[in-house]
């Protein structure tokens, strides 16, 4: 056969040419840079004012978002932020572990103040893990275990689900929407191999099996294939506007946080497409949300943490308690070691810099800009926690504001030094500042 023969069909016509289909509608990644708790939800609640689509990719109810709408102020830990929009639809992706439970006790919290479309505008993938009973008691009994190695875990059964899940054992939202049959010999199946593994652990499986015929009714309708419907979204001549909600934050992120205090998804944006079944060609700004010092709920090392009346007074005036737990978080000067660490994984395109008027208060402010290790300075952040445990860190200091912020609402009403603060930050992570949050509500974020 000749080389032109293998170019034809039949022989005859030749092969139509392959022409790639462009990304008609790229993502817009929101996603915290520090451990957390940095104001993510209130951004993407600005933001997905004029969003189609604001989707949720990894983490479960470990989650928590708190947002503030005409003095109105709704708590999220499985429901998008972005559902606040009655013209946005929410989506629930594959890389969320799902406790359905809790989604309709935290769907039915938020309806009791207004948001009561939630039904209609929610879409949950069928690849999504589910996150039952219990996973959150193996979750206690493993934290029991480590003794003094606790990792300060929100209990809520996100790390055991994903061991299932990368067990291959876990069961799925599709599981659930199968037949009955099906979905109870799974169950039984996973209940009794960890009931082997703890002997300790209750399980009424009858019980919980007749709950999840009730589930099974309310949420099938919102149940849909997400890879299927977001590639339909990308792809759309309808220039749509799509979100995507970090949860956590990139120092929690499993592979590239401070490990093993993180969580057990990837926060960081690559989660992104494995969360959602999105191409890494659909990605497009990547939003970096910075709180203008540091905090973090939990054990684990934090270098610029202040153990004095620094770090008491920014958690009291920031009122540093965990929205899923209520614990307080520990409080430090900000870090830009992480911040520019959570650059180069995540190439951000902008930055939200949040709570400014927390250091309204201040004399002066200190910046950690650099890590020492035996004197050396470290390129980028380590690995090692023993390595980090040891660490010098360089800081430069800026003169405070002592004039209150919450009630500016242009960047020319900020203090001088404020700016000064907002400029330093931006020249050292060579990142454009689009945003500056100074209070709660919607109406205090400062676009620049």
């Amino acid at each position: 056969m000749s080389a032109t023969s293998c170019l034809t069909n039949g022989g005859d016509e030749p092969l139509p040419k392959i022409r790639r289909v462009p990304v008609q509608n790229k993502v817009t990644v929101v996603l915290g840079t520090q451990w957390g708790d940095e104001g993510k939800g209130k951004v993407v609640d600005l933001l997905a004012t004029e969003a189609d689509i604001v989707c949720r990719v990894q983490g479960g109810n470990n989650a928590g978002h708190t947002v503030v709408v005409n003095d109105q102020m709704y708590d999220f830990h499985l429901l998008p932020s972005g559902i606040i929009n009655k013209e946005c639809k929410a989506v629930i992706g594959n890389g969320v572990v799902l406790n359905i439970p809790e989604l309709f006790m935290e769907a039915k919290k938020n309806e009791n103040k207004g948001l009561t479309w939630w039904r209609e505008n929610l879409i949950v993938s069928d690849r999504a893990h589910i996150v039952f009973g219990f996973h959150q008691k193996i979750d206690g009994l493993l934290e029991a275990m480590k003794g003094h190695g606790k990792l300060g875990t929100t209990k809520k059964g996100i790390g055991p689900t994903y061991s299932s899940k990368a067990g291959r054992m876990g069961l799925r939202v599709s599981d659930l929407m199968g037949s009955q049959e099906g979905f109870e010999k799974k169950f039984r199946a996973l209940a009794e191999l960890y009931q082997q593994q703890f002997p300790d652990l209750e399980i009424n499986i009858d019980e919980e099996l007749e709950s999840y015929k009730t589930f099974k009714v309310d949420l099938q309708p919102m149940v849909k294939d997400v890879v299927h419907y977001m590639n339909e979204q990308i792809h759309s001549s309808d220039n749509k506007t799509i979100l995507i909600e970090g949860a956590n934050a990139t120092m929690l992120d499993i592979d590239f946080g401070t490990y093993p205090y993180v969580t057990s998804s990837n926060c960081t944006v690559g989660g992104v497409c494995t969360g959602l079944g999105i191409p890494p060609c659909s990605v497009g700004d990547v939003v970096g949300i910075v709180k203008a010092y540091t905090s973090r709920v939990g054990a684990g090392p934090f270098p610029t943490e202040q153990l004095n009346e620094i770090g008491d007074t920014l958690q009291k005036v920031g009122h540093e308690f965990g929205v899923t737990t209520g614990r307080p978080r520990r409080c430090g000067w900000l870090d830009l070691v992480i911040v520019k660490y959570s650059h180069v994984l995540n190439n951000l395109t902008s930055i939200a810099i949040t709570k400014l008027d927390i250091l309204d208060g201040f004399d002066e402010i200190k910046i950690g800009v650099a890590y020492k290790h035996n004197r050396k300075p470290l390129p980028l952040f380590p690995a090692s926690l023993e390595v980090l445990s040891e660490v010098e860190v360089d800081y430069i200091t800026m003169p405070g504001w002592g004039t209150p912020t919450s009630e500016c609402r242009k960047y020319e009403d900020l203090p001088r030094n404020a700016k000064k603060y907002i400029s330093k930050i931006q020249e050292i992570l060579n990142v454009p500042v689009k945003w500056v949050g100074i209070g709660q509500s919607r109406s205090a974020i400062i676009k620049l």
